[in-house]
């Protein structure tokens, strides 16, 4: 896929003849990340979903509440640099979050971090090569430490470094991450 592809694959989107969702599965499907993906429609002027389950009442019965999942298999780690499935990816999102994650409706929603980064608020380069993620104030560990620029900095490191043999090693390896 060239330049000229992903624009036009981008103009489809704008003009609904594709979804979100579609474009997001062909430019994973290309070995780009999802994040990445959908910077590329936001830093083209593609909106956002609206969010439409402010409003939303269940229609029956048992509608709506918690939804509780049952694996065929215990995670065996919680550790996502190491997970190999789903069950271990869903089982370290009780302790481990992302700076973003995507919704339901396939938009980039910021969870460690304050915002989502855009051409429009300055973090996002107009060439999309370098991104600046703010981090959520009040944000603590555990122990009731804050969380920290050199936190992600260490988790990059340790992610990229060989001796970790992570599984997420590929995200991290043509990334340069400054505090």
């Amino acid at each position: 896929m060239d330049e000229r592809d992903l624009h036009g694959l981008i103009g489809r989107v704008k003009d609904g003849r594709l979804s979100r969702r579609a474009f997001v599965q062909r430019i994973v499907a290309l070995g780009l990340t999802a994040p990445m993906a959908g910077l590329m429609l936001a830093g083209n002027g593609v909106a956002m979903a609206a969010d439409i389950r402010a409003g939303y009442k269940p229609t029956k019965a048992g509608g709506g509440g918690a939804l509780k999942l049952l694996w065929w298999q215990a995670p065996t780690l919680i550790n996502p640099h190491f997970a190999i499935g789903t069950k271990d990816q869903d089982a370290s999102r009780i302790f481990y979050e992302p700076l973003a994650a995507w919704d339901a409706d396939g938009n980039l929603a910021p969870v460690l971090a304050a915002t989502i980064p855009s051409k429009e608020n300055g973090a996002l380069a107009a060439d999309g090569r370098s991104v600046v993620w703010t981090l959520k104030p009040g944000v603590k560990w555990h122990d009731g430490k804050p969380l920290t620029a050199d936190d992600l900095v260490f988790t990059w490191a340790y992610a990229r470094d060989p001796a970790t043999a992570a599984v997420t090693a590929g995200s991290y390896k043509d990334c340069k991450v400054e505090k």
